[in-house]
């Protein structure tokens, strides 16, 4: 495993090593003050690692406290600090944490008397309650002036934290700590969170320099107005300031009116004064006398002091889970703690990897994530309907629906240009009509005249007719050609 501090797998299947604490909250009612909730060493619900076990919290609403020694202190001087272990939330998380905390070395530390107070130097994990979603790191700080401890939190990640709470997976949660005072939080080896404890911790690692005077007051004549009115500004005499007119008595009714058409002296009744202005106030100018907001004077902070190795924090000796939870079965395992980074590494690719793996081989397929993600935010149903379901319409629509070739009618109904249909309609006429001539036998024509009693005496008929019959005839033709021609010219002429 290389170099490390503290390793459990849990594979023993036990809890040795362990110490389940037997100790009771101070301040808090008796009925909920003995840290009586139960541990167990077992395997997932949905295990996808047969005899893969972990530390299990198993009860809900109560408080558990569990902790184990180190191999030996670690103590925070030229190597960093590496601190990695898994959780999965099994059931979900409504309200609880599952965050860790190495226990400081003390003369007297009692792991079985293991309680909040317990002093600690770092705390890290998750926490939740509601829709708030923790991902701890704080250290206490030994004031060099005071000898007292205080709390630092670090800034909260931007990173959206949500799902490491619900979906129900095994992840990775790895904190760095370097000697130039930088730190890194990952979550499934992926940074989430970094920054310097010297300047993003809250409340900062050293105070100010100076802070305010608390014996100094502000003077009674200290003018705090950037504006005041113009001392030397006058009511224009046009300057209209009534809105109905002067004021008059307030009137009762007379009873000699009550059956009167009317009553009294008739009035004009009042309307809004086109002219009014308002009440006429000075302009506001800049205040001669204007000193700015006044701030108490500083001075030398009595407490202040200069600490530049923040990560120089006071050594630990133990690990432990001290913990409430409204949520039961929250599964621990593969704790780690080294000085190596790439030792840490290794080891979390030979326990969280193999997880990884296993659950990603048994994810389901995408309608079914689908499905969970919108059982946990229904409104992304909205979501689906609007790209799945509003394109498939649209689609249906284009192809079900085109528009119909124009009939004559309609043509009439518009300036648009249109085709000759009459002209179109004899021309494909003419053509079938020689298309049948050409196909049928060359015979037919010939043999059919020479054969038809019909065409025989049609043509002894022409024989027999006189030449003046047919001088009548050719005149008559050649009258119709020539009105055939005079109506073509009018209708060229027309065009």
């Amino acid at each position: 495993m290389g170099e490390h501090f503290f390793a459990e797998s849990f594979d023993r299947g036990t809890l040795d090593g362990w110490v389940v604490s037997n100790a009771k909250k101070e301040d808090t009612d008796e009925d909920i003050a003995k840290y009586d909730g139960k541990w167990s060493v077992e395997e997932m619900k949905d295990s996808k690692l047969p005899g893969d076990q972990g530390l299990v919290l198993k009860s809900r609403a109560k408080h558990h406290a569990i902790s184990a020694q180190l191999l030996r202190p670690f103590t925070f001087d030229t190597q960093p600090l590496i601190v990695q272990y898994e959780v999965n939330f099994q059931s979900g998380i409504d309200c609880g944490g599952a965050y860790v905390k190495l226990l400081s070395q003390t003369p007297d530390l009692d792991l079985d008397q293991f309680v909040d107070k317990t002093p600690y130097t770092i705390m890290f994990g998750p926490d939740k309650c509601g829709e708030d979603y923790k991902l701890h790191f704080i250290f206490r700080h030994k004031n060099p002036k005071t000898g007292e401890y205080e709390e630092k939190h670090a800034k909260k990640p931007d990173s959206d934290l949500r799902t490491y709470y619900t979906d129900k997976k095994t992840h990775l949660y790895t904190l760095v700590l370097n000697p130039d005072n930088t730190f890194e939080v990952l979550v499934d080896q992926t940074l989430v969170n970094s920054g310097s404890l010297l300047k993003d911790m809250t409340p900062p690692v050293n105070p100010a320099a100076e802070v305010e005077d608390p014996d100094d007051y502000k003077p009674e004549d200290w003018d705090e107005r950037p504006k005041i009115q113009d001392p030397d500004a006058v009511k224009p005499e046009d300057w209209d300031e009534d809105m109905d007119g002067e004021w008059e008595a307030p009137q009762v009714p007379n009873p000699a009116c009550e059956t009167a058409p009317g009553c009294g002296a008739w009035k004009r009744p009042m309307i809004d004064n086109p002219n009014y202005k308002g009440k006429w106030k000075p302009p506001m100018i800049d205040n001669p006398n204007y000193q700015g907001v006044w701030k108490p004077r500083k001075i030398p902070n009595p407490a202040f002091f200069e600490d530049l190795h923040p990560f120089r924090m006071t050594a630990f000796s133990a690990v432990g889970l001290e913990l409430w939870s409204m949520t039961s079965d929250i599964f621990f395992d593969n704790f780690f703690i080294t000085n190596d980074r790439n030792t840490a590494e290794r080891w979390a690719t030979d326990g969280w990897g193999l997880k990884k793996a296993a659950e990603g081989a048994a994810d389901p397929g995408l309608a079914t994530q689908m499905m969970n993600a919108a059982e946990e935010r229904p409104w992304l149903w909205v979501v689906y309907v609007l790209t799945v379901a509003l394109p498939l319409v649209l689609i249906i629509i284009f192809c079900c629906t085109g528009k119909s070739a124009a009939t004559p009618a309609e043509y009439k109904k518009t300036d648009e240009p249109q085709p000759d249909v009459k002209d179109e309609e004899e021309e494909e006429k003419a053509e079938e009509a020689d298309e049948a001539e050409e196909s049928s036998p060359g015979w037919c024509d010939a043999d059919v005249r020479k054969h038809s009693p019909v065409v025989a005496a049609e043509e002894k008929s022409d024989r027999d007719e006189s030449p003046a019959e047919k001088d009548e005839e050719e005149e008559d033709e050649d009258e119709e050609q020539e009105g055939t021609a005079d109506e073509v010219w009018r209708v060229d002429e027309l065009q």
